[in-house]
């Protein structure tokens, strides 16, 4: 229906509604003595109109109409009946009208309320049935039954579209949610079964033909709980992304997937501060290591925030031109620049702060392969450190006030050359913050599941080939953190930081490779005996465990229960730091593996490097 009809109703509706305000209140015959109803009537109209026309109710398109369009309704009412009271009241305090009963204008305004309401919700319905009629009808022997985990936001959402969409051959038959008010209730049409906890008994007594988990706010374990209990009963299983992974997103079906390792291994949802990046908004950001897992996710989540204009800095001109492609077609209204450059190139990276003038650098540039940098010791000092004391040399020359260093756990009693040289990075960071006063600080956290290299991926390949898997040995462990998750976090530890700090993000428990390696052949639809999990011995620079931070060291939360600042015994030669890289950096020139560990093992009395 359009507006212009949704308005000449109104006119009559609002007409009806003061004629319903008297018959109410002096009965049928009030026209007989009450001359003043036609003055009312027609106050009513030239009042309400006008306010309904300011209140943009003949700007919506009310087939789709929701909750926020009937409170705008409400308002629009109670706003002209207002108006409309203190007319009235005007008129008989000047004498121009006599005997209005001062129940009229409440009645009115119910009345009122209820039929321009009903109108739009019929207007609703009415698309609703049409759209329902005009749906093909399917195969009812193609159509799987769905039973719904959650009932929240996510589930209720899904449901509606399974209902409204009858070509996904989706047919909603249950929720299953652990909040007691909402046990035994219908949403859109679909009941609560039951707990979470009674999956099995729902599954036993109802044929079911998939189960969809729509609990995006959830930790890994109740998802492990739901897949481990559909696998034993042969239910296909499909889950909502994590919530990190749904920024910048609605929910929808269409985000459904099977379950990954990234569900099994998430964190629960943590209340996010709604300021939390608020500094990015309209700033200038530049990122090093664009094209990177890390720095990828960097680009998105901080374009998510509209900052004026996102600068992305990478050597891999392939990665940078796929990330920047990406953002212009997801963010069209932020401008992004790409910068094909090496950290290594002082001057380049000076020129291109001096000309960028941003107000935040992440710097994500590194090497991070174990065993790559041990073999390749002068590429990680050239890289990881020189790469970071240029950037940061650059950052404070053009006097960029907030800068961050994404790095590892690794650097925490370094076994390897990679982890040596992300803490002299750490060190170079937090000396130039303390040494000139800005806010520039470290962020620490352990591995980051799905990057480039990193062991999912590498697992993934192994079982496509059959198998086996490879991990290094049975008791090596490490913390686990998804990409969207790690980076959301580095955002806003970026946003709370004055300068000078390390923080540390909360990475949970650590987890055994050779359970992560099960989990991923069980998530696959094999079990060890058809793929098996061979153990290949620590390559070189490896720990059986990693470590958050050093002996001695003071930790302290924060605002955000999630990250803590961390502050370890002094024990690095900050005063000669720049003596000691020009040192590295000329046997790294020389290619001088011994010399590299016997300095990183001067700098870092912590170091155990071979």
């Amino acid at each position: 229906m359009r507006n212009r009809y949704i308005l000449l109703a109104d006119v009559l509706l609002v007409a009806l509604a003061a004629a319903g305000a008297y018959s109410i209140r002096f009965g049928w015959t009030f026209l007989n003595g009450h001359p003043e109803f036609w003055l009312f009537m027609g106050a009513a109209v030239l009042v309400k109109i006008p306010v309904f026309l300011a209140f943009g109710l003949y700007q919506r398109f009310w087939p789709y109409a929701g909750f926020w369009d009937l409170i705008a309704v409400g308002l629009a009412n109670s706003a002209g009946a207002v108006l409309l009271g203190v007319i009235m009241a005007g008129l008989l305090l000047v004498g121009a009208v006599e005997g209005f009963s001062r129940s009229i204008p409440p009645m009115d305004w119910l009345l009122c309320l209820m039929l321009t309401a009903g109108l739009r919700a019929s207007v609703r319905a009415a698309a609703e049935m049409s759209e329902q009629r005009s749906a093909v009808t399917p195969d009812a022997s193609t159509t799987r039954d769905v039973l719904i985990v959650g009932a929240g936001d996510a589930g209720t959402l899904v449901a509606r579209e399974m209902g409204k969409n009858a070509h996904l051959l989706m047919n909603p038959v249950g929720f299953l949610d652990d909040d007691p008010a909402k046990q035994g209730k219908r949403i859109y049409g679909v009941p609560v079964m039951g707990s979470i906890g009674s999956l099995p008994k729902v599954i036993r007594e109802r044929p079911v033909g998939e189960v969809v988990i729509a609990m995006p706010t959830v930790g890994g374990n109740t998802v492990r709980t739901v897949v481990e209990t559909c696998h034993a009963h042969s239910v296909p299983s499909q889950v909502m992304p994590g919530i990190y992974e749904l920024l910048g997103g609605r929910v929808t079906i269409s985000r459904l997937r099977k379950v990954d390792i990234t569900d099994l291994l998430r964190r629960p949802q943590i209340v996010a501060d709604a300021n939390g990046a608020s500094y990015l908004h309209s700033a200038t950001v530049v990122i090093t290591g664009a094209g990177g897992s890390i720095g990828a996710e960097l680009c998105a989540q901080v374009a998510h925030n509209r900052p004026d204009q996102l600068v992305l800095v990478g050597h891999g001109e392939n990665s940078i031109f796929q990330i920047s492609a990406e953002l212009r077609a997801r963010f069209p209204e932020v401008r992004i620049r790409s910068v094909i450059a090496d950290i290594r190139d002082r001057e380049r990276i000076a020129r291109i702060l001096d000309a960028t003038n941003p107000s935040v650098v992440f710097h994500a540039a590194a090497h991070k392969h174990v065993p790559l940098m041990e073999e390749n010791a002068c590429e990680a000092i050239t890289n990881n450190v020189a790469g970071t004391r240029h950037v940061v040399n650059a950052a404070l020359a053009a006097e960029v006030p907030r800068l961050v260093l994404v790095s590892t756990d690794k650097a925490v009693s370094p076994s390897s050359v990679m982890g040596a040289s992300k803490r002299l990075a750490e060190t170079l960071v937090l000396a130039a913050a303390r040494k000139h006063d800005r806010a520039y600080m470290v962020v620490r956290f352990g591995n980051v599941l799905g990057s480039r290299g990193s062991v999912v991926p590498i697992f993934r390949e192994q079982i496509e080939r059959g198998g086996p898997l490879t991990v290094t040995h049975p008791d090596v462990q490490r913390y686990f953190m998804t990409t969207p998750e790690a980076t959301h976090l580095v955002l806003e530890a970026g946003g709370i930081g004055k300068g000078g700090e390390l923080f540390v993000l909360d990475m949970g428990e650590p987890v055994l490779l050779r359970e992560l390696a099960a989990d991923m052949i069980r998530l696959s639809g094999f079990d060890e005996t058809e793929i098996s999990v061979v153990y290949t011995g620590l390559r070189p620079g490896e720990k059986l465990e990693e470590l958050l931070w050093e002996d001695g060291a003071t930790v302290r939360p924060t605002e955000r229960s999630d990250i803590s600042v961390v502050s370890e015994p002094q024990n690095l030669p900050v005063e000669n730091i720049d003596k000691m890289v020009n040192q590295l950096l000329d046997a790294a020139e020389r290619d001088n593996r011994p010399e590299i560990l016997r300095l990183l093992g001067e700098c870092i009395p912590t170091a155990r490097l071979n």
